[in-house]
């Protein structure tokens, strides 16, 4: 018939645990007519595991052919065709492959559903200890020093806990330059291995964390930071409010869009805000060997 179109099924796959597999995801793997896979040893691995067998076509969709195959899986949902999407753990387009399938098939009214499963974000912030009334996910730090950095001082002052993965060999650097910006003394949670046998959370202060990680550390990991204490406008300087604008320049707003942000989360008036970076401008203009701040 025209207009009827299939459906792109994003299916949550096990973080560890296969016991955790929802049951649906047994139904659907046998169901589809093309299965998407991050990764297709491990689906192979994983049907095994469940004792399905998949009836469908089996093709791969990684990172480096997302952009080149999204067009073929979109052509066969239009063509009435239940596509599953699954990744090597967790859900699809979270920081893994999926995203543009999705982008794709809404931007055509092609139907989108999903099969809820195991999350390492949830799973991290339950057991971490830490408020999770409100929390945002960041997923994985730039590589290079400066540009994670960058990343970190864009949620220096944000007030929900915060989410991220990180690989083992780059989890000391990244938890060193989280106590450099956030404080020494912030409180975090390092989840590894989530619902595997050697399972671990270790918690504490940021710096102890990071010299236990300087140790040396193996596994998936997720780190779990606690939110920004809350600060009045008592608590802050005018040195601190010209850095919070630089720090917003520095992310790619103007200056008059970072003055207003900046006392917006402050309370400050913008008159306020304005004159200090004018002060630090022309201090900076009176100093040229020193003046490395506003120009």
């Amino acid at each position: 018939m025209v207009g009827v179109t299939g459906t792109l099924v994003l299916a949550g796959t096990p973080i560890g645990d296969t016991a955790d597999a929802p049951p649906r995801l047994a139904a659907e793997l046998e169901r589809a007519d093309v299965v998407a896979a991050e990764d297709t040893r491990r689906l192979r691995r994983l049907t095994q595991a469940l004792g399905v067998h998949t009836q469908g076509r089996v093709v791969s969709y990684f990172e480096g052919n997302e952009s080149a195959r999204t067009p073929e899986l979109v052509e066969a949902l239009e063509g009435g065709a239940r596509v599953l999407l699954v990744t090597d753990a967790g859900m699809p387009s979270v920081s893994d492959p999926g995203y543009r399938l999705v982008a794709a098939c809404v931007e055509k009214d092609i139907k989108v559903t999903a099969v809820p499963g195991p999350s390492a974000v949830l799973t991290a912030l339950a057991l971490s200890g830490l408020p999770v009334d409100r929390f945002c996910f960041e997923g994985f730090l730039p590589r290079k020093a400066g540009e994670r950095l960058g990343r970190l001082r864009e949620v220096e002052g944000e007030r929900r806990t915060l989410v991220y993965f990180e690989a083992p060999h780059r989890l000391d650097d990244t938890l060193a330059a989280m106590a450099e910006v956030f404080g020494a003394e912030r409180r975090a949670a390092v989840c590894r291995e989530l619902t595997k046998t050697y399972e671990e959370v270790k918690r504490g202060p940021l710096k102890d964390l990071a010299a236990w990680a300087a140790e040396g550390v193996r596994g998936e990991i997720t780190v779990v930071v606690e939110g920004a204490p809350e600060t009045g406008p008592a608590d802050l300087d005018a040195a601190e409010l010209v850095r919070r604008v630089q720090v917003r320049e520095e992310a790619g707003e103007r200056r008059k869009e970072a003055i207003a942000a900046v006392a917006t989360e402050t309370g400050l008036p913008k008159r306020e805000v304005f004159d200090a970076v004018v002060a630090a401008k022309n201090a900076a203009r009176q100093s040229p060997v020193d003046g490395k701040g506003l120009s």
